[in-house]
């Protein structure tokens, strides 16, 4: 017979993560999807309900709840850093799903195609992971793995996202799909760009829906650096993308990494 547990405090659900290692349910907008294949095929499915826990909730600019849903994001005060989160945020799914579903779930459903990840990629985010035994922090990038795979341990708990100083620039985020809203993207990318002089001071793009998991292109951002406007333009339009893009329904792997290549010249303003 299925578990179900329902905490009343973070101690007591990390005690509960260590004993049982439940799935931890949040939103839950991603719990029918998940009920396929050799994950409904287990003799027993142990839930664990997190949303009566308030120390999980809340969005800054330093910290984000496991509990903050999209709508929460959407609406709270961001720097303009930030703003390409706020950005997917408005995007993801329809109105039910923003007000339900919860950014850290989407992260930890760990989907190529998850819009919250290239935003947070840029923003050098941070996962907080706490068991009985402690806390850790994981660079988003460590974090996830690959396709549905997370370095979550089972008797961890995602509690929230952590935030560095974000920098003193606008950042946007660029999505394509076949329509703006409740569609798989078929590529997505986030950018910010600090111009000093006429130069590129600072440049961060990732790009999603064109990799395993989506990734900070570092190798354009150096490639970035220095240049003027127009040759910022040149070198989004020319440079390798340290991408590996897949053909599926949505389109084919030519048309994917050609259509990253526009998005992120958008996301950067070029």
């Amino acid at each position: 017979m299925d578990r179900y547990f329902r905490p009343r405090t973070v101690a007591e659900a990390l005690d509960i993560m260590a004993e049982h290692a439940p799935r931890p349910l949040a939103g839950g907008t991603d719990l029918y999807p998940a009920l396929t294949g050799a994950f409904v095929q287990r003799s027993r499915l142990d839930w664990m309900d997190i949303t009566g826990l308030a120390a999980l909730r809340g969005v800054s600019a330093e910290r984000i709840g496991a509990l903050a849903t999209w709508s929460d994001v959407a609406g709270a005060e961001l720097p303009p850093a930030m703003h390409a989160l706020a950005q997917a945020a408005r995007q993801v799914g329809g109105r039910q799903v923003q007000n339900r579903g919860t950014l850290l779930g989407n992260l930890c459903n760990a989907s190529p195609a998850a819009d919250g990840v290239p935003p947070l990629l840029i923003l050098d985010a941070q996962v907080e992971l706490a068991s009985a035994a402690g806390v850790r922090l994981l660079p988003l990038g460590e974090f996830l793995l690959g396709n549905r795979q997370t370095a979550r341990r089972p008797d961890e708990l995602a509690v929230a996202l952590r935030l560095p100083p974000p920098p003193q620039a606008e950042s946007r985020f660029e999505k394509l799909g076949a329509r703006r809203q409740l569609v798989i993207s078929i590529a997505m990318a986030a950018g910010l760009v600090r111009m000093a002089e006429g130069r590129v001071a600072q440049a961060r793009v990732a790009v999603g829906s064109c990799s395993a998991v989506a990734r900070r292109l570092h190798g354009l951002e150096a490639a970035l650096q220095g240049a003027t406007l127009a040759e910022a333009a040149g070198i989004v339009a020319t440079a390798p993308l340290d991408l590996a893009p897949i053909g599926d329904v949505r389109g084919s792997a030519e048309y994917r990494l050609a259509a990253a290549r526009t998005l992120v010249a958008r996301s950067l303003g070029l």
